[in-house]
């Protein structure tokens, strides 16, 4: 492996060359505290940056082994590090210049969700942080400069500050794996309790904005019912109280601008745990939750909704249902299908985004339209029986398969 003098060598001899010589740089380089590996370099300065990594082991880096012994906390302190890392980078973003992307530092943009993202992994003993610069240039010839001030000044600063427990905060490091302890508790407690999800009192449910994911401030807290109400322990933050939500069918009911369609989207984020401050911290949903909704014009392909869509007008099959344009029946018949199929617990039904067809058919509708003319059914019939029977919110579900029959289900 050829070490980071090498890289500044080679970078020189091919100062003002044409960009395609940037190419010359792809491999691995040791540098004191960690490796560069160039994986991709682009084609020209306006073409997407140039994919790159570092390579650090994790004892050097000094992290303790016990941030790996469950997979929560594992992931935990891989978003942390890739916070850490985006953050480093925006102090020097664009600070080498030139034309097109010169000078781009960056790596995954982080939201409020805990996620496992491949930008920073821990693979066999080793931690693997991926990013992207932008390999500066004069017009279309290579600006080495500017690179070498980035990968042999900026990258290692950013790094050391980053990925190096010495230099992080380290009070905050354990509140991150704390809370990744305590969010794994309530998960368990759900599956041990047979519950669908939970709402702790005090949450913050309401967002900033339609088109931001941070807490709006001063917002009203959630405060769960009583008759709902339920305390957990939890190994480092103490008893917990609020909503638990039981497997079966729950209704949210309240007047407009009441809350249940916050409430319902904070439950459905609630399958990724969330960061400190976020306000939904302790939102735990079932992690197989699905969000289901009509989708006019999604394409269908090969699914089986005959269990609620059967003699369609144009006499399509609605056992192998195909089409490139979807209305909302078939669409959010095919979402229940398609959601069961790969092995959904818990489904989160909004009324505002549901075809109303698809989900009740009340007695005067009954009236002024045949059953017989009624292709959407909520009930199963037996082979061979062509009547159709009184279309009622809970009959499908109490004559759906076993399979179907047992989830739980949430309406707003």
């Amino acid at each position: 492996m050829k070490s980071s003098a090498e890289l500044r060598t080679l970078l020189r001899s091919i100062d003002r060359k044409s960009y395609p010589a940037y190419k010359s740089t792809a491999g691995a380089w040791r540098f004191p505290k960690f490796v560069l590996v160039i994986d991709h370099v682009q084609g020209d300065p306006f073409a997407s940056p140039s994919s790159l990594h570092v390579e650090i082991p994790y004892k050097a880096a000094g992290f303790p082994e016990s941030y790996l012994a469950r997979q929560c906390t594992e992931t935990a302190l891989r978003d942390h590090l890739t916070r850490q890392l985006s953050r480093q980078f925006e102090n020097y973003n664009f600070k080498a210049k030139g034309s097109g992307k010169s000078g781009l530092i960056s790596i995954t943009r982080c939201g409020q969700e805990i996620l496992e993202r491949s930008a920073c992994e821990i693979k066999n003993g080793t931690i693997i942080a991926r990013f992207h610069v932008g390999f500066p240039a004069f017009g279309r010839t290579i600006n080495a400069g500017e690179l070498d001030k980035i990968l042999v000044d900026f990258l290692p600063k950013c790094v050391e500050a980053s990925l190096y427990f010495a230099n992080l905060d380290k009070a905050k490091v354990e509140a991150v794996i704390r809370l990744a302890e305590d969010q794994q508790t309530v998960r368990e407690y759900l599956a041990e309790n047979d519950l669908a999800a939970f709402v702790a009192n005090g949450s913050i449910l309401p967002r900033k904005s339609g088109v931001s994911e941070l807490p709006m401030t001063d917002s009203v807290r959630f405060q769960s019912p009583k008759t709902m109400e339920r305390t957990i322990r939890l190994p480092h933050s103490g008893d917990v109280c609020g909503m638990a939500i039981p497997n079966g069918i729950t209704l949210i009911v309240g007047g407009g601008y009441h809350g249940k369609s916050t409430l319902l989207e904070a439950i459905q984020s609630g399958v990724y745990n969330h960061i400190k401050g976020d306000g939904r911290e302790f939102v735990i949903t079932d992690q197989t939750a699905v969000k289901l909704r009509a989708e006019d014009g999604r394409s269908v392909t090969n699914a089986d909704i005959s269990l609620f869509i059967n003699d369609l007008p144009n006499r399509k099959d609605t056992k192998k249902f195909t089409t490139e344009d979807a209305s909302g029946s078939t669409s959010q018949a095919a979402a229940v299908v398609e959601s069961m199929e790969a092995g959904a617990k818990l489904f989160l039904i909004d009324e505002d985004t549901s075809a109303t067809n698809f989900m009740v058919r009340d007695e005067f509708m009954q009236t002024v339209i045949s059953r017989d003319k009624e292709p959407i059914t909520r009930s199963l019939r037996e082979p061979g029986d062509s009547t159709r029977r009184p279309a009622s919110p809970r009959s499908w579900w109490r004559e759906a398969p076993e399979s179907f029959s047992t989830l739980p289900i949430t309406f707003c």
